[in-house]
């Protein structure tokens, strides 16, 4: 009989073969192709302030490794076993080490540990010193997202809608929420938000959870996405990005669901309106900024909600959630360009190669005000935007 992992291993990456073919298309619609790259003249720039390499990325995997911004430290990791702990300004590399572990997810942090999940379903947590291993826990099934901690207490989620939450210090078990999936979902998973006092959660099945930090127990519930129609695919409703916390408030989008303003304490709808989309959304100026799920990058104002402006050039190109950059859009696509936009009116008006492996995880924008960077292959830089000499 095949491992656990072995067949989840063979689901997930069916999953990932249906989104890639999908690229959040609406059920409704045939299959797109992408669109080409589209021609720009440039007016701005991405000036490469330093570049690394961090093992072979997500090496062939369809994973989200996102380095953990830390203010002054960036702390980065990739699919094969290698962590880095390097100086954000000048990308000088404070620790390296190995690990003998395939790494499954993203690093997660607080002010002493960092966390990561493997392929085998552990939770791992090192020190943010050097990198040593501070102690392990076996987990039900794997995990995608990044792990979150508020210092005390550590949190994951499973693909199959386990939340766990660990004592962030010896690694004890404290408690497990069981949340319902839906037999197909898309492969990827929201990281929970995790407070000092409530911990939320986003499922396959459109929902979101607030849970209590120190049991686990279900405070309020809030549908970002009610599955509809007859077949599988018609009825996803994932979240998969990770709220906005806005103030009081958090700020979620699902797909085929709607974007949704939510009171965070008693999980009150404040407004929502349709929309679907893989990613955060992304909030400047009192605008929001979203990457639809067809690609379409669309741009509404905060105090109504009615649209600005939409950018449909990129269609279907798989973007990642869009970043702000001063008077700046910029996005990452699936054949590894960063394109940057002007946030008035959407034009395209920058662009760049970054890697041709593509890149899957949203840039960051780090304490200095640089945008950080991290490619499919392991490529990491970070850049600067400014109007073309």
């Amino acid at each position: 009989m095949p491992s656990l992992c072995n067949r989840l291993r063979a689901r997930v990456t069916l999953l990932a073969l249906l989104l890639a073919g999908m690229a959040g298309c609406s059920t409704t619609d045939t299959f797109e192709q992408p669109a080409p790259l589209p021609e720009i003249e440039a007016t701005t720039e991405l000036k490469r302030v330093w570049s690394m390499s961090v093992g072979d990325g997500h090496d062939g995997d369809f994973l989200y490794l996102a380095p953990l911004n830390a203010g002054d430290l960036i702390y980065a990791a990739s699919a094969d076993g290698e962590l880095y702990a390097v100086e954000s300004k000048a990308g000088k590399v404070v620790w390296e080490r190995e690990i003998s572990d395939r790494i499954f997810s993203g690093l997660g942090g607080d002010n002493d540990r960092l966390y990561l999940t493997t392929e085998d379903a552990e939770l791992v947590a090192l020190s943010r010193a050097d990198g040593t291993e501070l102690w392990r826990q076996s987990l039900p099934t794997e995990v995608l997202s990044a792990p979150q901690s508020n210092g005390n207490l550590v949190v994951t989620h499973t693909i199959d809608g386990k939340v766990l939450g660990f004592n962030a210090a010896s690694g004890e078990k404290l408690w497990q929420y069981d949340g319902t999936v839906p037999v197909l979902s898309i492969r990827g998973a929201a990281a929970p938000l995790v407070g000092g006092d409530i911990v939320i959660a986003s499922f396959a099945s459109g929902r979101m959870i607030a849970l209590t930090a120190d049991a686990g127990q279900p405070v309020w519930q809030y549908e970002v996405g009610q599955p509809q129609g007859r077949t599988e695919l018609e009825r996803l409703v994932d979240i998969t990005g990770q709220p906005l916390v806005l103030d009081s408030a958090i700020l979620a989008v699902g797909y085929q669901g709607k974007l949704a303003l939510v009171d965070i304490r008693t999980g009150q709808e404040i407004w929502s309106r349709k929309a679907s989309s893989l990613y955060s959304p992304m909030v400047g100026g009192g605008d929001i900024y979203l990457a639809s799920a067809n690609g379409d990058l669309v741009a509404l104002r905060g105090s109504d909600r009615r649209e600005i402006w939409t950018q449909d050039r990129l269609s279907w190109r798989q973007l990642t959630q869009p970043m702000v950059y001063n008077d700046y859009l910029v996005v990452g696509d699936f054949e590894g360009y960063l394109h940057v936009l002007n946030r008035e009116d959407g034009a395209l008006v920058g662009q760049l190669e970054f890697d041709d492996e593509g890149i899957r995880v949203p840039a960051q924008r780090l304490a200095n005000g640089n945008l950080l960077v991290f490619g499919n292959s392991g490529e990491m830089a970070v850049f600067k935007v400014q109007p073309q000499d």
